[in-house]
């Protein structure tokens, strides 16, 4: 086996996500009732277990997101177990669970800093404390999640109290929760094994924050340790630098263990619309979901992909319903040349193969080379005319007016993450951008249109079909 690998027979766990509560605790996003439905009805399809619906005593609009998700589980329509999160307070538990959800989420801080500086209590009253406030919750007839806050930081003896505190209260689950990500993938480990071991019938979930990068690390160090349940958002929203990426582990899980918790096919469309309605654009290296994360550039990586993928990929695209590419640019090489010449339907000699490469190596202070610039480079040292081949299907220019005080930028490269749009461009005039997409049928034509329409700042839109190309 590879050393890379852990046992995978013994690693199961499960996901809940976090988006609509954590992730909108991230600074500038706010979500509509309406897309907090439309995100969880899409977390339920990729097959999270346990969707976080939100706080209901923060706000009206909370309170009525979390009812009409409960409402969703009433009805049939998700199977998640719907979770209302709460502080220990009763008037917070009565606002949770007079909702009726699956699960009510009780969240205190058990570190002494927390203690000390927060909640200005001894350890005993915290005890006391966490102790009544599950016994009241689940007076209410809810199951009752506890949420050891700054858990990593606690001291690991009182940790196990609060364990057997919640666990004889009635809590079945208990959260260790790395407020500020600052614990190792090894400490996580034990914290869960220890607990594991004193409250044996007491399950895990790890909350792990991203503040110096471990997040997914301290996940995975968890559920190998025991938990299980990882609590994930989508895109890794969430206070300051958010939490585990839902992308990430579920796509880490199917490398190392073998089965990844959700549907991976699925997972692309979940990103750009959660990009879209929170106005967080997903980093072009960002892991498996980002512009470059299978776009490969020097000649070696190329030459080595080419050969056998796995060279330099370690999870095929097509599973995330991706596809890989190319950079042409100075550190291009022959094989990767002439794989992008082939895919837009040229062949050369190899001599000429080898001329367009110096050319291409001459523009050493262009990021990339495009595919029109690099027809051209082929023109110019062939001497034949040579043409992109046809676009397919239905081609059309969307015309797009913005808010009066937005940044036109920010929507276009919202623009830009949508299936369908194949080139977004800000101009001048009574119109702010101009968006190119092709459409495989009217269907997906009006749907596209209909996503355009949907991005944060867009006014109105008016379309033109493309009915017929001319070249010289």
């Amino acid at each position: 086996m590879c050393v890379t690998s852990p046992c995978p027979e013994r690693v199961r766990f499960g996901v809940l996500d976090s988006t609509l509560r954590e992730g909108e605790q991230t600074p500038g996003v706010v979500f509509t009732v309406d897309q907090k439905i439309e995100i969880a009805r899409m977390l339920d399809s990729i097959g999270v277990d346990m969707i976080e619906a939100g706080h209901p005593t923060v706000a009206p609009d909370v309170r009525e997101a979390v009812r009409r998700i409960v409402g969703l589980k009433r009805e049939g329509v998700i199977r998640a177990e719907v979770v209302a999160h709460s502080r220990a307070l009763r008037r917070d538990i009565e606002d949770a669970a007079e909702l009726e959800p699956d699960r009510v989420a009780i969240f205190y801080g058990v570190s002494d800093l927390h203690l000390r500086y927060k909640h200005r209590v001894t350890r005993e009253e915290a005890l006391s404390i966490i102790g009544e406030a599950v016994e009241y919750a689940r007076q209410h007839g809810v199951r009752v999640r506890f949420t050891a806050e700054d858990a990593t930081r606690a001291d690991l003896g009182f940790l196990v109290e609060v364990a057997k505190t919640v666990y004889e209260a009635g809590a079945d689950r208990l959260s260790i929760a790395d407020t500020v990500g600052a614990a190792t993938p090894p400490v996580m480990r034990r914290i869960v094994e220890t607990i594991r071991a004193s409250v044996p019938g007491l399950e895990l979930d790890a909350h792990c924050h991203n503040d110096l990068g471990l997040a997914l690390a301290n996940s995975l160090a968890a559920v190998e340790g025991g938990a299980s349940i990882v609590h994930v958002t989508v895109n890794g929203l969430g206070e300051r630098t958010g939490i585990t990426w839902l992308q990430q582990l579920a796509a880490a899980s199917h490398v190392f263990y073998g089965k990844s918790p959700v549907n991976l096919a699925d997972l692309m469309k979940l990103t750009s619309m959660v990009e879209r309605y929170s106005g967080v654009m997903v980093p072009p290296n960002a892991p498996l979901v980002g512009d470059n994360a299978f776009t490969h550039k020097a000649g070696v990586h190329v030459a080595g992909v080419l050969s056998n993928p796995q060279t330099y990929e370690v999870i095929p695209p097509s599973l995330l319903g991706r596809t890989r590419s190319y950079t042409i640019d100075k550190y291009t090489g022959r094989k990767a040349l002439k794989a992008r010449l082939e895919e837009l339907g040229v062949k050369l000699s190899d001599d000429e193969l080898i001329k367009v490469l110096m050319e291409v190596k001459k523009a050493s202070t262009a990021r990339w080379i495009s595919d029109e610039d690099l027809l051209d480079i082929v023109e110019r040292v062939t001497g034949r005319r040579v043409k992109l081949q046809p676009s397919k299907g239905i081609e059309a220019l969307v015309l797009v007016r913005c808010e009066p005080n937005i940044y036109t930028a920010s929507v276009a490269r919202r623009l830009t993450l949508i299936p369908c749009v194949t080139e977004v461009m800000e101009v001048t005039g009574d119109r702010d951008i101009v968006v190119r997409l092709t459409a495989n049928n009217p269907v997906e034509l009006n749907e596209t249109i209909e996503a355009v329409r949907r991005v944060k700042g867009v006014t109105d839109t008016y379309t033109i079909l493309v009915l017929r190309k001319l070249e010289r």
